[in-house]
């Protein structure tokens, strides 16, 4: 049972602090859907989508102006397509992408994911056919989101797919060159994915959900800044207390509007995402919360401290709060949607190389990041190689979401707009990795992999 006190200090943090619910993402499977016959398996794919979440968004938005919280996004999951179009070829996955977006402006939802492959291990003939098509896909589409998982800690690194998904990245920027690169900023290169991800864009329905699930992910930079406002000086307990008790509260509304969502739509209930999430809005930032930590910026000695210590304790107090907490859950980093991140490089405080340190405790990896456009193909590889590998041995999940911005040399600023926002291009390390990434095969997991 909410109490009363508890509604009055979540009308606070939405007020004064810019509290939201990021997004509520159903997902959806479509095994069911598979059919030799491609205008069939089409048909099916719209149909399915279109009536389990035709009440997706009038709901979101039914429950936001009842309950008093913003719904910043709702967005639409589906099983990676890679399993669902099997066999039909690059222009038959190219179809389906497109019937995705045209059933995504019929839900009315901000975006769908799941036009993915899992690689981990090996790549079958429908997965690089499905990976080819990934530029013209994103670059055709406006809602379509895609990820490719290309290692595990269990199965080690597939450094064939790692090598593709440069070249696939650097493709998909010069076919969106006239719009920032836009492509990139809707393709995420994982280790470890998570099945049941609400965030985009690396969204996907895992083949272990059920047929349709509610996932939310709750957000509150700005809230938790508030709060460490009231323990400035204090020790280090202190500070991870009050990390804990506001992560506890933002949890609970999370709780409270995916309960909700779930009873009016029907569907069940999955998870609670607890990463906190941030926009460009004053306010709303993670690296403002560094900053109220006692670092000067974002990037300066302490920072991976300081991220180590946001993320274990927004896990503690959230999983308090709700006993499906799921997703990815911690706080995110990413350059471009965060105001004081982007300060941060701007002042030289927040390189590449220090981005990297700071993913081995965050959620995920390194998120947003515009770089010159004549960055190889090679050495987006070797990014997404060393992000991979601290995925791989520390057990958790790593990510790479990197803009190549066609035209663009380190300095400019690139705007994205909406969520996205905008971002300083960043410097890349200029020696070559070439001979490293053209090995190929495959990097073995590492020995604690085995724990049968």
């Amino acid at each position: 049972m909410i109490s009363r006190v508890e509604v009055q200090e979540t009308n606070k943090m939405i007020q004064e602090a810019n509290l939201d619910v990021r997004t509520i993402t159903m997902g959806i499977n479509l095994l069911d859907c598979v059919d030799s016959d491609r205008g069939k398996l089409n048909q099916k794919i719209y149909d399915k989508i279109t009536k389990s979440a035709e009440k997706l968004v009038q709901t979101g938005d039914d429950i936001g102006k009842e309950f008093g919280v913003p719904i910043v996004n709702k967005r639409i999951s589906v099983t990676p397509i890679s399993l669902v179009g099997s066999g039909c070829g690059s222009d038959g996955y190219l179809e389906i992408a497109k019937t995705l977006d045209k059933a995504a402006k019929a839900t009315g939802v901000n975006f769908i994911g799941g036009f993915s492959a899992l690689v981990q291990k090996g790549m079958t003939k429908g997965d690089r056919e499905l990976i080819r098509i990934i530029p013209e896909a994103l670059a055709t589409t406006d809602m379509v989101c895609s990820s490719v998982n290309v290692g595990s800690s269990r199965s080690g690194i597939n450094m064939d797919a790692v090598k593709l998904m440069g070249e696939i990245i650097k493709e998909m920027a010069y076919l969106t060159k006239d719009n920032s690169s836009m492509a990139c900023a809707k393709f995420v290169v994982f280790c470890n994915a998570v099945e049941d991800n609400p965030f985009m864009a690396g969204a996907f329905h895992g083949v272990g959900e059920r047929d349709t699930v509610i996932n939310v992910g709750v957000s509150g930079p700005g809230v938790v800044k508030r709060a460490l406002e009231g323990c400035r000086g204090a020790d280090f307990e202190t500070l991870c207390e009050t990390v804990k008790k506001t992560a506890f509260k933002i949890t609970r509304v999370g709780q409270l509007v995916a309960l909700e969502a779930s009873k009016r739509l029907g569907v069940p209930f999955g998870i609670i995402d607890l990463s906190l999430a941030p926009t460009p809005a004053i306010g709303d930032s993670i690296a403002e919360i560094f900053n109220e930590m006692g670092l000067e910026h974002a990037g300066a000695p302490g920072t991976t401290a300081a991220l180590a210590i946001l993320n274990d304790n927004v896990k503690k107090g959230g999983v308090m709060a709700s006993s499906y907490v799921g997703g990815l859950s911690g706080a995110f980093i990413p350059v471009s949607e965060d105001h004081g991140m982007i300060d941060a490089v701007n002042a030289g405080a927040l390189t590449l190389e220090k981005l990297e340190a700071m993913t081995c405790v965050c959620s995920v990896g390194l998120d947003m990041i515009a770089v010159p456009g004549d960055i190889s193909a090679e050495t987006i590889s070797g990014i997404i190689a060393d992000e991979a590998a601290i995925g791989m041995v520390n057990n958790k999940t790593t990510a790479v979401r990197l803009i190549p911005v066609i035209g663009a040399q380190v300095g400019d600023t690139v705007e994205f707009g909406g969520l996205l926002g905008y971002a300083p291009v960043m410097p890349v390390n200029k020696f070559s990795c070439e001979a490293f990434i053209k090995r190929g095969g495959r990097i073995p997991a590492p020995i604690h992999s085995f724990k049968n």
